[in-house]
């Protein structure tokens, strides 16, 4: 059934594509690209962009090749409040946060949901790698992409299962190369963009440089950095900004060493060898399950984005927490990031929650 669509044009070669695909399905299609300032513009400055002014040229050249309407939108205000305000909160309080999964849920997946609204559109459509097929229930479910290499429903899980009722992922069912060909063959001017790697305000992923921009005021003392036994082995420059599972940066002899816990108040790093960072089990909080409530039998898990999913079980907890427990090790599990949940076949999208510790 053709309709109106609001596809999120972040400017790249994916959107662009996913613009055409239903543009060539027939479907009325409205280019939005969300200017968040967080280009050359923006409090953290650097050299990447995504979805500042100059991506929106692109997208709007792009939009006039297809021969749709493009609009861009501000929502700096909304970026800043809901991801990376709360990103530097996170890394203060000792954790690591995914600023990408609160910009899908907040802008792209409610702003941009109520701006369809405005415009009389059935829903938004994105260039994420995922896909949309029935559940066993027979309601729309959220699945990995046929490129699991791009698959990015990770940075999904704590979507509202009724808002998959209004949206599409054109290129679930396709291969990167595939995309990169179609906008060939079309003629678009982001064809050959480089894809946006990382955090798309934090330049060359220098986090620690982005938090001391984002609040300059902060003052970040040299500390220690011990083992778990209490010894010291050495002095950081600032605990804020690391992550458990990281060792450059350490500047230790021995090991290797891994930091295992960054404690804040303390100004401590705690550091431990590779075979100690290895758990079977974490604890999550503001669990979030698409089928309304925590899966009930065997299921695949991962605890960062990119890591191998492995074999677990999920354990409901009290105050919308829950367990997850692993039949093999994974690696460094850390406060702040999710640990997400498909199906024991690996493929539907279950839902997760946010590391709270590990076991």
């Amino acid at each position: 059934m053709n309709g109106r669509w609001l596809v999120a044009m972040s400017g790249g070669v994916d959107s662009s594509v996913a613009a055409a695909l239903l543009a060539r399905a027939g479907h009325e299609v409205v280019g939005v690209t969300m200017d968040l300032g967080s280009g050359s513009d923006s409090a953290v400055g650097g050299s990447k962009r995504c979805c500042g002014l100059p991506d929106a040229d692109d997208a709007r050249e792009v939009a006039a090749r297809l021969g749709i309407r493009h609009y861009t939108a501000n929502y700096r205000a909304e970026f800043a409040r809901e991801v990376i305000e709360p990103f530097a909160a996170e890394y203060a309080a000792g954790r690591t946060p995914i600023p990408c999964i609160a910009c899908n849920r907040v802008l792209k997946f409610d702003l941009l949901l109520r701006r369809a609204d405005a415009l009389g559109a059935r829903g938004v459509a994105t260039g994420h790698y995922a896909r949309l097929a029935p559940a066993p229930d027979g309601r729309p479910g959220l699945f990995r992409p046929r490129d699991r290499a791009k698959d990015q429903t990770y940075f999904l899980f704590d979507l509202a299962r009724a808002a998959l009722d209004r949206i599409a992922f054109p290129l679930g069912e396709l291969e990167k190369s595939e995309v990169r060909a179609l906008a060939r063959e079309l003629g678009l001017a982001t064809a050959e963009k480089p894809e946006s790697q990382g955090i798309c305000f934090v330049p060359d992923g220098d986090v620690r440089g982005a938090l001391a921009r984002l609040d300059p005021r902060r003052p970040r003392p040299r500390g220690p950095i011990k083992t778990r036994d209490g010894r010291v082995l050495g002095e950081h420059p600032g605990a804020i900004g690391f992550t458990p599972g990281q060792r450059h940066g350490l500047g230790l002899g021995g090991g290797p060493w891994y930091v295992a816990e960054v404690r804040p108040g303390e100004n401590t790093l705690v550091v431990a060898c590779e075979a100690e960072l290895r758990t079977r089990a974490v604890r999550v909080e503001r669990a979030s399950w698409l089928d309304g409530a925590a899966p009930d039998g065997p299921v695949r898990a991962a605890v960062r984005y990119r890591h191998r999913s492995v074999s677990a079980r999920v354990e409901p907890g009290g105050d919308g927490g829950a367990w997850l427990r692993f039949e093999e090790p994974v690696w460094a599990p850390a406060p702040g990031q999710a640990a997400v949940v498909w199906d024991a076949a690996d493929e539907r999208l279950l839902g997760g929650g946010w590391i709270a510790a590990a076991g």
